[in-house]
């Protein structure tokens, strides 16, 4: 059964070195997607390193998979051109969330977890989990897949629903056994 657990806000911050698919340029937008959710940044103009900054909100149920995005030219009178996609595993973050909750840190700003590039992800550089202020948050880059080239920043923040302490202490305790 998928059980309510929060939501996932996800800043599309910028992309780096991406693809040409028109004459001399492209027009890229980001489309993610979580389990059957959607969200599309809007089209940057004539640019391979474009800076949208955009934040879009995901419900997260439990078991949480991956979120994935794909990286679009948006063509006029044809078919967009894919410029390449990738994934992020939300379990590290997830588990970073539920010890933030099991060690109740809510002030100041505290490393959780460290994230490296490996076969298994997409990551570009390694990436940290860090509690600012009580929020779980994830600053990550990843490589774009099946295209020459081309990587995009996200922020990933996990935004607690206020029903989910009870659930992420249920979770927590399975997990670690308490």
């Amino acid at each position: 059964m998928r059980q309510p657990f929060g939501q996932l806000k996800v800043t599309v911050v910028q992309g780096k070195r991406l693809v040409i698919r028109d004459f001399k340029s492209s027009d890229p937008y980001v489309v993610l997607k979580l389990g059957t959710q959607m969200a599309k940044t809007k089209v940057i103009n004539s640019c391979l390193n474009p800076v949208w900054n955009e934040e879009h909100s995901l419900s997260l149920t439990e078991p949480v998979g991956v979120l994935s995005l794909e990286v679009f030219d948006k063509d006029r009178f044809k078919a967009d051109d894919k410029m390449g996609k990738a994934y992020l595993n939300l379990q590290p973050i997830i588990s970073a969330a539920r010890l933030r909750h099991l060690v109740h840190v809510s002030s100041g700003e505290t490393p959780l977890r460290k994230i490296i590039p490996d076969s298994e992800n997409c990551l570009a550089r390694e990436s940290s989990i860090i509690c600012i202020n009580g929020e779980v948050v994830q600053n990550v880059w990843l490589r774009l897949c099946e295209v020459e080239s081309g990587e995009i920043e996200l922020k990933i923040k996990i935004v607690d629903a206020p029903s989910s302490a009870g659930i992420l202490w249920k979770m927590a305790t399975e997990e670690y056994h308490l």
